[in-house]
């Protein structure tokens, strides 16, 4: 008996479907792939991201920051990532399940996605055109890594990893002290040293 050929999803057929869990999934090339499930310091750093942001951007309408953010992969059908956060812009429309334009992109890093967000995800954000600065913090220990698009073709990366430092948002003026980023989170030893 021969099996049934694999199927890819398009974009509009993934945004209809579910699993019947609660679980998160990416579009990846037209394949379902599960999110790992976020804890406590991620979801308490991608709030308080959120909380900076959003009350910096309050008295700029239209742009507005946007948690677990549909981010679409240019050129493509069949991918369609969520970011932790992202800044945009451009209004909100009704219906709308992606972010138009993003300015900025916020991607709180645990251990075990780490490495799909790095090899991923980040160079599909590096080849959207509206992105300006993409934010990587990582969970478990003071590191905030900022990529911020130099031209069409370059990119600068900055790394934080002190608690006094202020993680600048250029593109959309907005300073946060990696205190406030931090705030309430309980950090383990650096694994560098």
């Amino acid at each position: 008996m021969s099996e049934l050929a694999f199927k890819r999803m398009t974009l509009d057929e993934f945004l209809v479907w579910s699993d019947g869990t609660d679980t998160r999934y990416e579009l990846i090339d037209g394949v379902p792939v599960a999110m790992a499930p976020s804890y406590g310091a991620h979801q308490i750093i991608a709030g308080n991201a959120a909380i900076e942001i959003g009350g910096a951007l309050r008295q700029r309408p239209p742009c507005h920051v946007r948690s677990e953010a549909g981010i679409l992969k240019p050129n493509s059908f069949r991918s369609y990532f969520q970011a932790d956060l992202a800044v945009t812009c451009t209004p909100h429309r009704h219906g709308q399940y992606d972010t138009p334009n993003p300015v900025v992109i916020v991607e709180v890093l645990s251990r075990s996605p780490e490495d799909h967000d790095r090899k991923v995800k980040l160079p599909v954000y590096r080849s959207i055109p509206s992105v300006q600065e993409i934010v990587l913090v990582h969970s478990d220990f003071l590191f905030v890594e900022v990529h911020r698009r130099l031209d069409d073709t370059r990119w600068q990366s900055d790394l934080l990893v002190d608690s006094d430092a202020v993680l600048r948002l250029d593109s959309v003026a907005v300073a946060i002290p990696l205190a406030a980023l931090y705030a309430n989170v309980e950090l383990g030893p650096d694994p560098a040293g």
